[in-house]
């Protein structure tokens, strides 16, 4: 799936999921108790992840991406650029 897709969808859950809001913003106070689980458990949290996923998405994909033999240099297992031993003043001198 092209990444422009991955996009379209996440952006259109996160529209879909804001309508319960509108519907609980915009309804009579008597229909409010109806509405209130609903956007609560469901859509609030919907909305937060995919915001979440559309604004800062590109760091949780990389911080997961597995590292694979055509972008590791060779001879590396791809931990070598996670983990950079600390030395101190001493043992380098």
């Amino acid at each position: 799936m092209k990444e422009a897709t991955k996009r379209s969808i996440v952006r259109w859950v996160h529209i879909v999921f804001a309508i319960p809001i509108v519907g609980y913003v915009y309804s009579p106070f008597e229909e409010i108790p109806n509405y209130a689980p609903v956007v609560r458990y469901a859509a609030v949290p919907a909305i937060v992840l995919t915001g979440f996923w559309m604004w800062k998405g590109h760091l949780l994909r990389r911080l997961f991406r597995k590292a694979t033999p055509s972008n590791m240099p060779k001879g590396t297992n791809g931990t070598e650029s996670l983990v950079k031993p600390m030395v101190s003043e001493t043992e380098s001198s």
